[in-house]
């Protein structure tokens, strides 16, 4: 698609139906937002234009490059929030930008959606606006912003945009091009679903006779009242992942934010039809001289299976802006892309992941949808697996067979992480085809490379309550079966666990605890994430409000720069730098013990512990009753 003046002209035009701006570089590639809505835009009849990260600091002259559009701008801030994007969780600034030609940091401001849109407002008053893309969809409601440690509004107030589409953009997208081609005004589109808009107080909402309204506390409650914030996500949270769901509205100042319901699940048509659109799955020529983009060269050689994830993790926003139910291609799609894949010139055999957000869940659904439509719940997996989600891996298992038949492939490997507490059997119970292990051996002996990722997040019972995460015993069975299958076929492929640091109802004990069990488990942890406040996520709202949105209980939070650090230095006991926090933390915390068990006792001579010092003193007492 057009990313300059002179290849509209090659093409014969001087105007475009749609300009559609991103805070990322142009990469046409489905894993890449700004190519899908792209493709989708032509798809339906539309020329567009694309600017990509326009320069916002000198005479905005890349901002007016393709002129007025005829329907609209579209803005976009790329895969990634900007925020965190560019910032680490100590708020430290990044040195890359994985989605710049070289890695390059500072193509693209702070809170870049709001930027682009003012500029567009200000230059183009009376040309609508259309925002998405995850950083306006996480932000559509009144949210913190742990950047600037403040609540802010809706997104809409602040960027000044006409319209925001939350979540996966393909289906509503489709409706506003369609309505727009029919003589349709934009001001007219507030009744399409998955939108959300602003109108002044006075005016009577959009008539819609199958919707039932549900009004959220005001922005300046909220602010007033961190409880009321806090019951508000619990009403958003389970409003996004219905199937028949309620309109949303919230008071900001003398306007009304309107949130309509979203659509239902993308079925298999509907997301193949996205997924076969006339990629190039290469960056744009543009960008040859300036360096490879880091997150193209990561995926090219993948294929992404399906969209969704049921897990509704309390820290990860996919859930919330992809929605938990899942949306899964056809064999045919997924096979042709691997296909396309094999005929890039520098393919070798080797297809990177053939995976998802969470690589198995590929056509896992509800065995009676009739339930699904009345389910209310965030998670189909937290606290128990429901009994109507079939996770046959069966389909998987046959799919991955097909792709390791094709001639062109060498190995497909399953690179993004797998849900492995969907394959312990005693946390499953719905294994009814006895598919797991049949799953797991095609798994470790032809789709791992080298190592398997997996992520319990924590060890601690009470904090993965709070993750919406299952007991660490299963990861234990999980592991036990993984270990035996890998002794089975004589494979040395490590387990790579995933562990958070420094979230909501996480204290230094529970690390401390963390560091000991998976010490004993010969794992010397490496990858460790601190935990980030990112807009629409219930570890947030607890972070901010200190109470869980559902049950409105308190939960204690570390907050404090140097607490936060602190408890990442459990994850590396083994570094001398970190010996006397972990000992003098476990001693203040009564548990010194735990510092024994981490770093070794105190060597003779040294300072004797008071924990042990009294531990003595009451083995002398007991020694003297027993003798007396």
């Amino acid at each position: 698609m057009p990313l300059t003046k002179k290849e509209l002209t090659n093409r014969g035009l001087e105007e475009v139906d749609v300009v559609l701006i991103s805070g990322d570089a142009y990469v046409d590639h489905p894993a890449f937002g700004t190519a899908v809505i792209g493709r989708i835009i032509e798809d339906e009849g539309f020329t567009i234009a694309i600017i990509a990260q326009p320069n916002w600091q000198d005479d905005l002259r890349d901002f007016k490059k393709f002129g007025r559009p005829k329907h609209f701008f579209g803005v976009t801030a790329g895969c990634m929030d900007s925020m965190v994007n560019h910032y680490t969780a100590n708020k430290r600034l990044r040195s890359t930008d994985a989605y710049t030609p070289g890695g390059e940091a500072g193509f693209r401001p702070d809170y870049a959606t709001t930027v682009y849109c003012n500029i567009l407002k200000d230059i183009y008053p009376d040309v609508p606006v259309l925002i998405g893309g995850i950083e306006a969809s996480l932000r559509r409601v009144t949210h913190y912003d742990y950047w600037s440690d403040a609540l802010k509004p809706s997104i809409l107030e602040e960027s000044r945009a006409d319209l925001l589409v939350y979540g996966m953009g393909d289906q509503p997208l489709r409706d506003i091009l369609r309505l727009l081609k029919k003589g349709v005004p934009f001001s007219n589109l507030n009744t399409v679903k998955q939108v959300a808009f602003l109108q002044d107080n006075t005016v009577e909402l959009p008539k819609n006779k199958n919707w039932e309204t549900i009004a959220l506390s005001s922005h300046d409650v909220c602010l007033e009242d961190k409880i009321k914030f806090a019951a508000n996500f619990k009403v958003v949270e389970v409003e996004s992942n219905k199937w028949q769901a309620n309109r949303i509205t919230q008071e900001i100042g003398n306007k009304t934010l309107v949130i309509n319901p979203p659509y239902k699940t993308m079925n298999e048509k509907e997301i193949d039809r996205s997924f076969d659109l006339p990629y190039t799955r290469l960056p744009h020529p543009k960008y040859k001289k300036r360096g490879a983009i880091p997150a193209y060269d990561m995926i090219k050689f993948s294929v992404n299976m399906h969209r969704g994830c049921f897990g509704g993790c309390s820290f990860c926003t996919i859930s919330a802006h992809q929605g938990k139910f899942i949306a899964s291609r056809s064999e045919k799609s997924i096979l042709a892309e691997v296909s396309l894949v094999a005929e890039h010139p520098e393919f070798k055999g080797y297809l990177s992941d053939i995976g998802g957000p969470s690589a198995n869940m590929y056509k896992m659904q509800g065995k009676d949808e009739s339930i699904c439509a009345k389910c209310s719940s965030p998670s189909c997996i937290h606290p128990v697996i429901c009994s109507n989600l079939d996770t046959s891996h069966k389909s998987m298992t046959q799919l991955y067979r097909k792709i390791d038949a094709m001639p062109e492939v060498k190995k497909a490997f399953v690179g993004s992480g797998i849900r492995y507490d969907l394959l312990a059997d005693d946390f499953n119970k719905n294994n009814e085809d006895g598919n797991h292990d049949e799953y797991i051996e095609q798994l470790i002996t032809r789709h791992v490379s080298g190592r398997l990722k997996v992520a319990p997040e924590h060890t601690s019972d009470a904090t993965l309550k709070v993750m919406r995460k299952p007991s660490f015993k299963y990861f234990h069975k999980f592991k036990e079966k993984y270990d035996k299958i890998s002794a089975k076929h004589n494979l040395n492929q490590p387990l790579i666990p995933y562990f958070i640091s420094s979230h909501p109802g996480c204290e230094d004990e529970d690390m401390a605890n963390l560091a000991v069990e998976t010490k004993d488990m010969g794992f010397q942890l490496e990858q460790v994430q601190d935990f980030t406040p990112t807009p629409m996520t219930v570890a947030t709202v607890i972070y901010y409000s200190g109470v869980h949105p559902y049950t409105l209980r308190p939960h204690k939070t570390v907050k404090d720069k140097e607490k936060k650090l602190n408890q990442r230095r459990f994850f590396f006991w083994y570094k001398k730098e970190n010996h006397a926090f972990i000992r003098k933390s476990m001693e203040q915390a009564g548990r010194a013990e735990l510092a024994d068990e981490l770093i070794g006792k105190e060597k003779a001579g040294g300072r004797v512990p008071k924990w042990l010092e009294e531990k003595r003193k009451n083995q002398l007492t007991r020694s003297g009753k027993s003798r007396k």
